[in-house]
């Protein structure tokens, strides 16, 4: 009807409006997966009570039902605490004051798991294309496995033998170590990357996924080739944000599943994973004899008493002691 005002469009939904506060303030898109799941979460075990009218206690509750029922790790259990503090002060505009005393979750001193460097090569010999490439990138460079896949054709520094990893954990950029004996692979990599994003162009495509605000900055650094990933997907695939049809990298399952398959393949009797990689670089440069600030600037590791950790799993067994049945052994053989 002429003349009759329009009704009030109908307010953005709690989840989606905690996306938006997440991605305007550039946070990974794993932290914005991590938060929706918490906040819905809190919801569901709320028995689907609105965020706006549950308090501290209401939050420290949940947290105690984390510790407690669910048994999660402290480092879990944080990442909720962090999820409901984010819904809280940006979302719904109301800061959480002080938590009751919630139970916290126990923290456990945990070793890393470490492979041999034997155990390394029995694994790699068990993987082929860009399963192995990545693989000895984790090893030979310290990459965590989402650093490794996000690398982009400029992040390559052949004549430098230098890596730059772009936006690592908690949100820092470094430099790191491009092993020689890699070289040749990525380079094929990066050429099948490059005849991946011709074949894009021709059919009307070519656009990938830019860091923050560079996609307004540099209009045209989506399509060109230096941007693109070095372990493109083999589909194309919609953006969820811009909702445009890109080539996204390789998806992560994707490569854990093999390294996870070529570890079992290998016989190793230890619970390892793509990470273990990182954990072995690190301690195997510690027992080359490298200073541990150098393997802590290599890792991006903020603190050196998390770098300390590897120098308690050095292939030394018993912290280098000479068990004294060892030295009865030797008397009476």
């Amino acid at each position: 009807m002429q003349g009759q005002p329009l009704a009030n469009p109908r307010p953005p939904r709690l989840l989606d409006q905690l996306r938006h506060a997440i991605r305007v303030r550039h946070y990974s898109r794993q932290t914005e997966k991590a938060y929706v799941y918490w906040a819905r979460f809190f919801i569901r075990y709320s028995k689907l009570q609105h965020p706006r009218n549950l308090d501290e206690y209401d939050v420290g509750r949940f947290l105690t039902f984390l510790a407690v029922k669910r048994e999660v790790s402290p480092s879990t259990q944080n990442q909720a605490l962090n999820a409901l503090v984010f819904l809280y002060k940006h979302v719904l505009d109301r800061p959480l004051q002080r938590i009751p005393n919630a139970a916290r979750a126990k923290r456990r001193q945990r070793l890393p798991v470490v492979f041999t460097k034997d155990e390394v090569q029995k694994i790699l010999e068990h993987l082929d294309g860009q399963a192995a490439v990545i693989a000895k990138l984790l090893y030979g460079a310290g990459l965590r496995l989402m650093e490794c896949l996000r690398l982009r054709v400029l992040d390559i520094d052949f004549d430098r033998n230098e890596l730059f990893v772009r936006n690592g954990k908690g949100g820092k950029d470094r430099v790191t170590v491009l092993p020689s004996s890699v070289k040749e692979d990525l380079r094929a990599c990066i050429e099948h990357s490059r005849n991946l994003h011709q074949y894009d162009l021709a059919e009307g495509y070519g656009e990938v996924s830019l860091p923050y605000a560079l996609q307004r900055k540099y209009p045209n650094a989506a399509t060109s080739f230096p941007w693109q990933y070095v372990f493109p997907s083999v589909k194309r695939s919609v953006d969820p944000i811009s909702k445009r049809i890109k080539r996204h990298h390789i998806f992560p399952d994707t490569i854990q599943r093999k390294i996870k398959w070529a570890i079992s393949r290998s016989g190793i009797p230890k619970h390892g994973s793509c990470h273990t990689f990182r954990h072995s670089f690190a301690t195997h440069l510690l027992e080359s004899g490298y200073d541990i600030r150098t393997v802590q600037e290599l890792l991006g590791h903020k603190d050196v008493k998390t770098t300390e950790l590897y120098t308690h799993v050095l292939n030394r067994g018993g912290r280098g002691v000479v068990s004294p049945v060892d030295g009865i052994a030797a008397i009476t053989s």
